[in-house]
């Protein structure tokens, strides 16, 4: 009986998979996703200065930032298209990391949101939604 359920289990994992047409992995790179694809995104953490770049906020994959000098943080997700997923962020460093967020996907059509903050001296912010619309190309985060 347990042999069965492992089999069936591993045949839903592997037809699950198979649904997933979208090989790009990177949150830095673009890609064309269809329903049932997962896409890559990911959510960056500093302050909010190092987000902008001569007063333009830049995609956090751009370069000219250099937040990989500058002590920011990086969690990458790969939810699927059109299905809901919870996604969970565990640190305690935010506040360290600058107390700022900015979720992104993509170079060439990069889609962004604001800086938000997450943490402050007094305050940390535990849970966010994340609205993404094909459409207009933005990530928008709201504190819940």
């Amino acid at each position: 009986m347990e042999m069965m359920m492992l089999m069936m289990m591993m045949m839903m994992m592997i037809v699950s998979m198979a649904d997933d047409t979208n090989d790009v992995y990177s949150p830095c790179d673009d890609a064309k996703v269809q329903k049932l694809d997962g896409f890559t995104f990911g959510v960056a953490f500093s302050k909010k200065e190092f987000f902008s770049f001569e007063n333009v906020q830049l995609s956090p994959c751009d370069s000219r930032l250099g937040l990989a000098t500058k002590s920011a943080q990086l969690a990458v997700f790969r939810p699927k298209v059109d299905e809901i997923s919870l996604l969970t962020i565990n640190g305690s460093d935010l506040l360290k990391a600058g107390g700022y967020m900015v979720a992104f996907a993509g170079r060439k059509y990069a889609a962004r949101s604001l800086p938000i903050m997450v943490a402050d001296d007094k305050n940390t912010i535990t849970s966010f939604t994340l609205v993404r619309t094909s459409l207009m190309g933005y990530l928008v985060i709201f504190p819940v």
